[in-house]
């Protein structure tokens, strides 16, 4: 292994910006191609990434239908550099983006080819985090959302969601960032579903305690009534000599 390969892997914490083209199985070969191509430039043109790159403190990881860039500078550096990307679809119509964000640690590998590069719960967090969203949304895992705050240009962008499941029952704090014609203000599909889900517990949860009161009323009320039910003379009779013997 090359010393500049085994430098490159040698990374602890970092901060991942992941980036995913909404629709890109639809598309026919040649336009995932040329979609692909116009993220590659979009991205390549942010101030953000070209400062992480000339510093080298940025690793690119191709993901066929999008890519991760992983920054090794501030907390900031991927939300900033998902503000410049969200801008430029508006010059790019045909192409949606949706993008997840998250620090956490992250540990270098080597491929067959001698190639370095990435694996870790910093990346496996932001792509589900970015897998919560749709087209035009900036989603920020929790973490990065409590970094975010304690700059105050952040906070009026900061909307949080609150938990969305991830695999094996694991949950995740998501924040929404958006405003001022940046992001997605529109609730997640996946936020809907939960929602709605929540609801109908709720409803279920509030018909199963009506049930059990009616029934907890049904019971008292034909105690009560038991209770009220006169006996006959025969009846009276034959506990008169009980009653006799006790006096």
């Amino acid at each position: 292994m090359s010393a500049e390969v085994k430098k490159e892997i040698e990374l602890e914490i970092a901060h991942v910006l992941f980036i995913d083209i909404v629709g890109y199985s639809k598309l026919s070969i040649n336009k995932q191609h040329a979609a692909v191509d116009e993220l590659t430039q979009i991205v390549r043109a942010t101030e953000q990434f070209q400062k992480a790159d000339a510093l080298e403190r940025l690793i690119k990881i191709s993901t066929g239908d999008g890519m991760a860039l992983v920054f090794y500078t501030s907390p900031e550096a991927p939300a900033q550099c998902a503000v410049e990307i969200s801008r430029a679809p508006k010059e790019h119509p045909r192409l949606h983006l949706r993008v997840g964000i998250h620090s956490g640690p992250v540990s270098g590998v080597v491929d067959v080819n001698e190639r370095a590069n990435l694996t870790g719960a910093g990346i496996n967090i932001a792509k589900r985090v970015m897998d919560c969203g749709d087209a035009g949304h900036i989603l920020l895992s929790k973490h990065v959302a409590e970094d975010l705050e304690e700059y105050e240009q952040w906070r009026p962008f900061l909307h949080d969601l609150g938990a969305c499941e991830m695999k094996h029952g694991a949950r995740v704090g998501v924040v929404n960032l958006y405003g001022n014609e940046l992001g997605n203000a529109t609730l997640p599909k996946t936020f809907r579903l939960i929602k709605h889900r929540h609801a109908r517990h709720r409803t279920v949860s509030i018909a199963a305690t009506l049930a059990v009161l009616a029934a907890m009323i049904v019971v008292v009320t034909w105690s009560l009534r038991a209770r009220k039910i006169p006996i006959s003379g025969a009846q009276a009779k034959r506990a008169l000599p009980c009653f006799r013997s006790r006096i």
